[in-house]
């Protein structure tokens, strides 16, 4: 057996503009401590609903970005808001501890370093925004005879690029995001028909999370009419029809409205768990590479041997060289004694998924320790809107008692909505805990009021994307530009997709043009028959 740790070079990509702009920064190296992506990375949630609430991106973005286009968002943001003179780069949290007198100034001292340097500071209150996607989760026990296999092995994380795996036969364990993105890589550089892709074992994973699976319409990027899918699945008309009805009637829906594209049995793409909702596995890809066969689905995986995996269907897969293990992964806070944040089982107990509940002073709290079913960005930046507001004494939080009976009840509803799967234990509903943030600092719109006062926008808010926007409209923070950012979000999403100008071309809706013609007729045909009578 090799256990290789796919890190070739250690040589750092800089693409730049005329005016010397960095637009990518790509690291071939894995670091520890540090979140990793693949070269080709790009976004599974679009430009408008991914964006800060007061800054939409460029209209001349593709919807969907390549992980440098996101980078060169983020720099626009830190520059209009003049942000990089508040951050420290390259400083390592060593310990965040209690201040002696924390009871009474809810204070912590920080020690960090820095170029080989330690250093501490005391801090009024303390953000924990590292996230979820740094230590990779590899359960070898749940393979049996992983220890006899002769090829290499790596989990996603250590994943960059296809280069080096030319004619491999090639097996990706687990069918996520990243497990679809990658083996439709591969299979371009692979061995005929040698990428499969297999579900993973029940023991300590989750079911076979297939294209399936996703909240999406169609299994692609793409939703109705090409719309971006995150902007026609997630509006609040839906998420009130899938609050309110059925569960079996919700998932037929979304079942049938996916199918339309393809038959997801037919492709061995059906899930092993209809009833239990899960994250969009997003990749316009994957169908084509199954029609012509460059990657198979198979089952989960029973058993490795020397050269081969045994599926649980007895199906075997022969002369394999590679295994990719895109199994998800797990969390810690080692910079944090236990009793502040510990995880267990990948779970934290958490208030709404951001404070602890037992601290005598509310001046910790962690933020994107989440995994909502849409874009991660505007979800951080209402929670980070609620917690320094918390933290300024302008919004308080409940008893212990209240926060911990709340997180037991949003527990179980997690369990009912999503299961009880290791990867899905931060799944949350998308725009009811936007909703739930928003009411919290009075951000949340007053549709009622609007009906009245401003129905058009009362109509868009409800039954158009509930994006970022809608939350700058009124409360602290309010943006002048929420209204007709939301108005105009049709604009950025269609600006990228019109690159050539098409001559004689009308912009006059030929619908509406029927309808007149249509109108015409009825009075022609009233007229002659007042004329004849």
């Amino acid at each position: 057996m090799e256990h290789v740790d796919y890190t070739h070079h250690l040589n750092r990509l800089h693409h730049t503009t005329k005016d010397n702009r960095i637009t990518q920064v790509f690291i071939e190296n894995v670091e520890d401590g540090r979140a990793s992506i693949y070269q080709s990375v790009i976004t599974n949630t679009s430009k408008e609903m991914s964006c800060f609430s007061d800054f939409p991106m460029p209209e001349d973005f593709p919807n969907f970005l390549h992980n440098s286009k996101l980078l060169e968002y983020f720099r626009m943001f830190a520059k209009k808001f003049d942000l990089l003179k508040y951050i420290q780069f390259q400083t390592t949290v060593l310990s965040v501890r209690k201040c002696p007198d924390f009871s009474s100034s809810g204070q912590w001292k920080v020690v960090t370093q820095s170029n080989g340097k330690e250093q501490s500071a005391v801090f009024d209150a303390v953000m924990v925004c590292s996230g979820h996607h740094i230590l990779p989760h590899i359960p070898l026990k749940s393979f049996p005879g992983i220890e006899r296999f002769k090829g290499q092995y790596f989990h996603s994380r250590q994943y960059k690029h296809p280069d080096g795996f030319e004619g491999k036969c090639i097996l990706v364990i687990g069918m996520g995001n990243s497990g679809s993105d990658i083996a439709v890589e591969l299979s371009k550089k692979a061995a005929q028909s040698s990428c499969t892709c297999s579900g993973i074992t029940p023991a300590e994973l989750p079911k076979s999370q297939t294209l399936h699976d996703a909240a999406a319409d169609n299994g692609g990027r793409g939703g109705d009419n090409g719309y971006p899918w995150d902007s026609v699945f997630h509006t609040r008309f839906r998420s009130m029809l899938r609050n309110v009805l059925p569960r079996t009637v919700v998932k037929r829906m979304i079942e049938q409205q996916m199918n339309r594209w393809f038959n997801h049995e037919n492709y061995g793409l059906e899930p092993q768990n209809k009833y239990v909702m899960k994250e969009p596995v997003l990749n316009d890809d994957l169908p084509s590479r199954l029609l012509y066969g460059a990657i198979k689905v198979k089952s989960t995986v029973k058993e490795l041997t020397e050269t081969s995996a045994i599926f649980e269907d007895g199906t075997v897969e022969e002369n394999i060289d590679v295994i990719v293990f895109a199994t998800g992964y797990t969390f810690s806070f080692p910079f944090l004694e236990d009793s502040l944040v510990k995880a267990e089982n990948n779970m934290v107990s958490l208030y709404k998924y951001i404070f602890p509940p037992h601290l005598e002073k509310s001046t910790l709290a962690c933020i994107g320790l989440i995994q909502p079913l849409g874009s991660i960005f505007p979800t951080a930046e209402l929670q980070a809107r609620w917690v320094t507001r918390v933290f300024k004494g302008l919004c308080s939080l409940p008893s212990e008692r209240t926060m911990v009976m709340d997180i037991i009840k949003r527990n179980e509803k997690r369990i009912d909505l999503f299961g009880k799967s290791q990867s899905q234990t931060l799944q949350t509903n998308y725009v009811d805990y936007l909703d739930e943030l928003a009411l919290e600092i009075g951000a949340k719109p007053d549709f009622c009021s609007l009906l009245f006062e401003d129905p058009k926008l009362a109509v868009r808010l409800y039954f158009g994307p509930c994006n970022s926007y809608q939350y700058r409209l009124v409360g602290p923070g309010q943006w002048e530009g929420a209204r007709s950012a939301i108005f105009t979000q049709k604009q950025r999403i269609l600006k990228p997709l019109k690159t050539r100008s098409l001559k004689n071309s009308s912009n006059f809706p030929a619908s509406i043009l029927l309808k007149i013609l249509g109108l015409l007729a009825v009075v022609v045909a009233l007229f002659c028959q007042l004329h004849w009578s």
